[in-house]
């Protein structure tokens, strides 16, 4: 009798010493809060799960918007094993008991559900195990994952799971989850706590979409408040501001929100919107990003989207590239800024941008021509007998300083590349060309 009442207190007082989060996990679809372009009344994971008619699925999201959550949901409805595995923890060897487990529960007529955490975390050897007993219905797998299955998923396991987009929870929802826990008995329940509707929404505006960031920074504050003589706990704005001095920017260096980020300060740039360029930008240096990359892909775009409209954005952009080397995070930010407004400011032009891609398609289309004789080098006596460089112009021998010497091979005689616009500089380089173009046009007229 004494071993079971000590087993039972040890029990309570775990639950009670668990973080806010763990002990406010929802157990039904009823508790669960967002998603509900999901598991809203009607929708398709509600009506399966309702219907206990789940087939293998990934839940692709960002942190803390329940894909754990409602996988375990999902267990406690249907009629199925569940089994918990952790891509952190588990390799082939445990991929491979785990399986011989389902493979005997099939055989029994029972189902099994396995819920893999953060599946992106398998290589392909570890995601090619599951392939067969996907196939064969041995397992009904749940995969969860912060990044883009896309590129994280063996494209074989895609093909046999139904995605599921979770979006990052909205304020309101997160408000509610808020009010919920002072309210729960496993909760904040118990405890007279008084804190305003401002403060709660400062928490769900600084979790940035994160369920469980925003229960962490409550109970936070909650453990940095003293109690007052009425036993209450007072959470003024002061205690959030210590809670909160970071905000929590979703942002993966390597992940599919770095190539989301580069995208818009890309785009911005490219769009001539400075300040939203001067925010992605920022966003990306707050996150942890490297300075030396954002650098190296403003020098790119310094050719790629403006070009000759202002062959000078280059050299900025590489002076920059070399600031940033020399000072380090945090001086270099300005010197980013300094580029990123230059390059959202100035003419864009991606006609070097075009010219090179028409080019690699006709070099990747068409076979290798040779070099026309009249452009060859010929340094010794046998590539002179070979005519090598006969019919050579020197262009500098002439008024113009130019020559009708045809220098692309045969098949390419007429082709252009390069067709510069009217942007900034580049309108005088187009006047160039045409005048050069016009000439050659002319003398040939002539002959």
């Amino acid at each position: 009798m004494m071993d079971d009442m000590q087993v039972g207190f040890f029990d309570e007082s775990r639950e009670l010493s668990a973080p806010l989060a763990s002990r406010l996990r929802p157990e039904t679809l009823e508790e669960y809060v967002g998603q509900q372009h999901l598991i809203g009344e009607g929708k398709i994971l509600r009506r399966l799960i309702e219907q206990d008619q789940i087939s293998s699925m990934i839940f692709w999201g960002p942190p803390g918007v329940g894909k754990t959550t409602l996988a375990r949901v999902i267990a406690k409805r249907t009629h199925a094993e569940f089994i918990d595995f952790s891509a952190v923890t588990s390799g082939i060897k445990e991929i491979k008991a785990v399986m011989e487990q389902a493979e005997r529960g099939r055989s029994l007529g029972v189902r099994t559900i396995l819920f893999v955490d953060e599946i992106h975390r398998f290589n392909k050897a570890q995601q090619d195990a599951f392939l067969p007993y996907v196939e064969k219905g041995s397992i009904i797998l749940i995969g969860a994952t912060t990044e883009n299955p896309s590129f994280e998923v063996n494209t074989a396991l895609l093909s046999r799971c139904k995605v599921f987009v979770l979006k990052a929870l909205e304020e309101s929802d997160l408000i509610e989850l808020l009010h919920h826990a002072l309210t729960y008995e496993k909760g904040f329940g118990g405890t007279k706590i008084r804190i305003g509707e401002d403060e709660l929404a400062a928490i769900a505006r600084f979790a940035n979409g994160d369920a469980r960031t925003a229960l962490n920074t409550l109970e936070m504050a909650v453990l940095n408040t003293p109690v007052d003589g009425n036993g209450e706990y007072h959470i003024t704005r002061e205690v959030l501001n210590e809670c909160t001095d970071r905000r929590s920017l979703l942002y993966d260096k390597k992940g599919e929100e770095h190539y989301n980020l580069i995208s818009a300060l890309h785009k911005s740039m490219r769009n001539s919107d400075p300040d939203a360029a001067v925010y992605w930008m920022s966003r990306m240096l707050d996150g942890g990003e490297d300075p030396l990359y954002i650098a190296r892909r403003l020098v790119r775009f310094a050719s790629e989207d403006v070009g000759m409209a202002d062959p000078g954005a280059l050299q900025l952009a590489v002076n920059v590239f070399q600031a940033c080397q020399f000072l380090g995070v945090p001086e270099c930010d300005v010197h980013l800024t300094h580029a990123v407004v230059y390059l959202s400011m100035a003419p864009k032009s991606n006609a070097l941008y075009v010219a090179r891609e028409m080019c690699k398609k006709d070099i990747h289309d068409s076979p290798a021509d040779p070099v026309p004789l009249q452009i060859r080098n010929a340094p010794t006596k046998l590539m002179q007998e070979l005519d090598y460089g006969k019919g050579y112009q020197y262009a500098h021998d002439t008024k113009e300083k130019l020559t009708r010497m045809q220098c692309l091979p045969d098949s390419l005689k007429d082709r252009r590349y390069y067709m510069p616009t009217e942007e900034g500089k580049e309108a005088a380089v187009k006047e160039r060309l045409d005048e050069i173009l016009r000439w050659k046009h002319q003398e040939e007229a002539n002959e």
